[in-house]
């Protein structure tokens, strides 16, 4: 696993498997979310796979599949309330983080955060999102 913090309270991560969950518990995670569409994932790493296995370890798991077309004001919300939602530290995951961190991002702008600092946190956990700079500059 390739676990970065962006925030305390939220870290991403490329894509996980279900050995990887008593990791990410003992790690102190409370939430895993799911970034990454069924479509991209054999049957054993899709959503409800995942599920199962990280409901297994005591943990809340949401799946919010997102591409680019599915970035959207709703997704964006329903991320947020997910991250709102958990007990402690969340881990999103999609196929490298980027997904979680660009829908991190777009939440951060619409709050007001600056583009600057937008994409300084996010390159400080190791994704460069400059080409997002006229979405996020947008708010």
């Amino acid at each position: 696993m390739d676990i970065r913090t962006v925030t305390p309270r939220y870290s991403v991560t490329p894509q996980i498997a279900p050995e990887d969950i008593g990791a990410i518990k003992a790690a102190g995670f409370t939430k895993v979310i799911c970034n990454r569409p069924d479509a991209e994932n054999p049957p054993e790493l899709q959503a409800a796979a995942m599920e199962q296995a990280v409901k297994a370890e005591g943990l809340d798991f949401v799946s919010i599949p997102l591409t680019h077309q599915t970035m959207t004001p709703e997704n964006i919300t329903l991320q947020e309330e997910a991250v709102a939602s958990a007990e402690g530290p969340v881990l999103a995951y999609c196929a490298s983080g980027t997904r979680c961190t660009v829908i991190w991002s777009l939440a951060r702008a619409a709050e007001g955060m600056s583009a600057d600092e937008i994409l300084k946190t996010a390159a400080d956990a190791g994704y460069d999102l400059s080409g997002l700079r006229p979405r996020l500059e947008q708010g």
